[in-house]
């Protein structure tokens, strides 16, 4: 058992990771190069994007925002809900606006403040916090899709179950593998679709566009943030880590999986491509899954990376005590000063 560990742990540290950034390479070089690389291993994007053809499900007045649910086509023949929320007190006029990325749990409706069923939670609101309802309160306009595999874009089998935090990661993840996709490729590029949707919105201020996600949320919303140079800020809470010290470690879901990745580079690099825009991590020194001690390797890679690009103080990190969660506020304040300039 311990020389099969060792084995694993040796195959993954010896993969090639050819495009690490080297400080011999110009930024821009190295970032066209990696880009180019880590979306082929995703399973590439579509040439071209369908028509969004968006149709809203349903507006309610809420306390100091209004709620939309907006449905709209993300790939060819593919529909993904999202709820929008819009502030009663705007930062300014056209809005900054962000996406909030779930993680796993039952969807959209567990960052805005929902039950399951759409109706007006009361209890206690897990790790995402209602991070959705915290944004919109901070005066931005903010857009929660219902990620691929959870709430309401699940299978039918899981739809069924009766539980609602029953997600459809594998079964959906080992289709994508066995045609060539990726998981990770599918969020990422329908999270780009949302931002295609934020920029029709006349509340919204299309040049001024950040990105928070949480866990599985933090990967996609690093990954979209890192391959769409249209997000100006990233927040990235429990996942900016090492793939070594952090998915290699244990099981974890199979939509953290992606192809050939280590033969690129480590999730550091990866999330570097989002230089020089602003980049937030938010840690718990709790966390079991995504841990302080990967995340403050992977921090001390960004600070190179965005020397390198002479943008240092464009990467920040709140590591806090808590656990696998949102933390919030400093964050919140950050995306205020990068967004808004407040």
């Amino acid at each position: 058992m311990e020389l099969l560990e060792q084995y694993m742990k040796q195959m993954t540290a010896s993969a090639a990771q050819d495009a690490t950034f080297r400080g011999d390479i110009p930024y821009g070089e190295w970032r066209a190069k990696l880009t180019a690389s880590f979306t082929g291993r995703l399973g590439g994007f579509p040439e071209e994007r369908a028509a969004l053809a968006p149709v809203l499900l349903e507006r309610v007045t809420c306390n100091g925002y209004i709620r939309e649910r907006v449905e709209i086509t993300t790939y060819e023949g593919l529909r993904m809900a999202m709820y929008l929320l819009i502030p009663g007190q705007p930062l300014s006029s056209p809005c900054p606006a962000v996406l909030a990325i779930h993680g796993h749990g039952y969807g959209s409706r567990e960052i805005t403040g929902l039950n399951p069923d759409g109706s007006q939670r009361q209890g206690d609101p897990g790790l995402h916090k209602d991070f959705a309802v915290s944004l919109v309160k901070q005066g931005f306009v903010v857009a929660a899709p219902e990620v691929l595999g959870f709430g309401d874009r699940r299978l039918a089998e899981d739809l069924e179950s009766g539980e609602p935090g029953r997600n459809s990661c594998f079964r959906l993840s080992s289709a994508l593998l066995m045609a060539g996709q990726t998981m990770a490729g599918y969020r990422i590029y329908e999270s780009m679709r949302a931002l295609d949707y934020l920029q029709t919105r006349e509340e919204v201020n299309g040049e001024r566009l950040g990105i928070m996600g949480i866990s599985g949320g933090g990967l996609v919303a690093g990954f979209t943030a890192a391959l769409d140079q249209r997000i100006t800020c990233a927040v990235v809470s429990g996942y900016a880590n090492t793939f070594a010290d952090s998915i290699l470690t244990r099981n974890h879901c199979l939509d953290n999986y992606i192809p050939g990745i280590l033969l690129e580079a480590e999730m550091p690099d990866l999330l570097g491509l989002i230089a020089p825009r602003g980049l937030f991590l938010e840690s718990g020194d709790a966390d079991p899954l995504f841990g302080p001690a990967g995340a403050k390797q992977a921090l001390a890679r960004l600070e190179v990376i965005y020397a390198a690009e002479g943008h240092g103080g464009q990467v920040e990190a709140d590591f806090f005590a808590g656990g696998h969660e949102i933390h919030g506020e400093p964050a919140f304040a950050w995306l205020r000063k990068q967004l808004a300039g407040a």
